[in-house]
């Protein structure tokens, strides 16, 4: 007899409606799976036979062919077991067929039956009703993530037999209802309780985070060892402002598929920092994999990917920003397919200025040549820091600045002010799509919204000439003193603001 059940493999951060067909006739008991699975259906075979025993069903000691289509769709990954254990269930008549149709399946299962959570479900439930799909049956791990989408009924099963049950007396169950609503979810990435009123001292630098903050701008920190880089950039997430539901869906799905959200059950409201080691690869930078998985710049989007010592990364490694940077997504192409990652994130460094890291120390003296501090920087190319907005020096702090209390402001407040900024871009913005803060402006926004007075555009002109600014590199300038304009709360970029935006360039006068 055949048997038909529907489920679904990831494709990037989407989802592709996958039959699961299994058909057992007669011949030497065993199981085939065709249809491109991976290693891990292939594992099914064995698993779901040990499951169905355990559980109390029969397993037909018959020959049964399980294909997948479609056939050329790699597909990965435990999330078939369940499917495949319900389509030999009706296959041999001990499950009801009725409902097979309408509703999607997946689910990892124990040798005892259990089912276990798997990656990638909310893509999948976003997708669902696309695919003419009426409901999921998962995990009951999973089914606080795909309740998010209010439209799908989405029922949470423990066991094997709680899923027969449930096709064999649909009328006894009812749908997974959302803990809550979807704006008040509980937080899947902790509160960040680093407050800039830790931070003695530094106010260029503070002030530089809160303008990287309102205007989402790269950002880097150059000085020497001990001078608060670090304490500085790890403070940036606490005075960001808030996702917005459809901001907080979108980071939820690629971390969903990264399977970062196994028994969590909830949305990610927290905007992401994600802070790599130095020695990291291009493919854990920007995804890969035979399947392609996101990698770190991908799960910093619209968040943070906060880059430490950034010029001990391998130049190579660095070059694979510049794309992600300037387009806001990342292409991963393989034989079959190729599949595009969002990657809209903030890039924040720190570096020291030199080999020995006292370049320009006032305290202590540099022992680098200057054919060593130039080498060193040869790692950061010019189109890479083009595409830094803000390029801060941070100096160590005197003696009585280190003794003295802490006086800046709070992140609370800081925090007022970036959200004041930012909600006026987006009002700016509104009959723009994909437009959510100053950064991503390009020329014909700058055009429209960056309108400079004679003396502004002297101001510009003169540090063009003087630091030999690219026109990409003037563009930021722009854009950034439109942030500074913004929370100013004024309309009209003035001379001031390109002023303080200019100063913004310290690597370039250093060159």
């Amino acid at each position: 007899m055949l048997a038909r059940v529907w489920s679904a493999s990831i494709v990037g951060i989407d989802a592709v409606k996958v039959g699961v067909e299994v058909d057992i006739s007669g011949g030497l008991p065993g199981i085939v799976v065709l249809g491109l699975p991976d290693s891990a259906i292939q594992e099914s075979r064995e698993r779901v036979k040990a499951t169905l025993k355990n559980a109390g069903f029969a397993f037909p000691m018959r020959k049964i062919v399980i294909n997948l289509t479609p056939a050329d769709l790699r597909k990965e990954g435990p999330c078939f077991d369940l499917p495949i254990s319900v389509g030999i269930l009706a296959a041999s008549e001990q499950v009801s067929a009725d409902l097979l149709g309408d509703y999607l399946f997946l689910g990892e299962v124990s040798l005892d039956g259990t089912l276990r959570p798997v990656a990638g479900v909310l893509p999948i439930a976003a997708n669902a009703q696309k695919m003419g799909i009426a409901g999921l049956v998962l995990p009951v791990d999973n089914a606080q993530e795909a309740a998010v989408i209010k439209e799908l009924a989405v029922y949470g099963c423990k066991h094997i037999s709680d899923v027969v049950n449930f096709l064999n007396n649909p009328g006894r169950y009812q749908p997974v209802q959302l803990n809550g609503t979807v704006e008040t979810l509980d937080v899947t990435y902790p509160h960040y309780s680093a407050d800039l009123q830790d931070v003695k001292g530094q106010a260029h630098a503070r002030r530089a985070l809160e303008i990287a903050a309102a205007g989402g701008h790269n950002l880097i920190f150059v000085g020497p060892p001990g001078s608060g880089k670090t304490m500085l950039a790890r403070r940036l997430p606490g005075i960001l402002p808030p996702l917005s539901f459809a901001e907080s869906l979108e980071v939820t799905r690629i971390h969903s598929v990264a399977g970062l959200l196994k028994n969590r059950g909830s949305l990610v409201r927290d905007r992401p920092f994600r802070s790599p080691h130095h020695s990291a690869s291009g493919p854990s930078l920007v995804g890969g994999g035979t399947f392609p998985r996101p990698g770190e710049i991908s799960l910093s989007h619209r968040g943070i990917l906060f880059l430490d010592e950034l010029t001990e990364f391998k130049r190579d490694v660095l070059e694979f920003l510049r794309q992600p940077l300037e387009d806001g997504y990342v292409t991963i192409s393989r034989t079959k397919q190729s599949v595009m990652f969002p990657a809209q994130f903030t890039l924040v460094a720190s570096t020291n200025p030199c080999p020995c890291g006292y370049y320009g120390d006032t305290i202590q003296q540099c022992t680098c040549s200057p054919r060593q501090r130039e080498q060193y920087w040869t790692k950061l190319s010019g189109p890479l820091m083009d595409r830094i907005d803000l390029q801060v020096a941070v100096n160590r702090l005197k003696p009585e600045e280190i003794t003295q209390q802490p006086t800046g402001e709070a992140s609370i407040s800081v925090r007022q002010r970036v959200q004041q900024a930012s909600d006026r871009a987006i009002t700016r913005f509104q009959a723009e799509l994909n437009l959510r803060c100053n950064a991503q402006m390009q020329s014909c926004h700058l055009q429209k919204w960056c309108q400079l007075d004679d003396t502004s555009r002297n101001l510009l002109e003169a540090a063009i000439r003087k630091l030999g600014l690219s026109a990409r590199a003037s563009d930021r300038i722009l854009k950034v003193g439109r942030t500074i304009a913004d929370l100013a709360g004024e309309d009209q970029l003035k001379a001031n603001h390109v002023a303080e935006a200019i100063q913004y360039r310290t690597i370039d006068r250093m060159q």
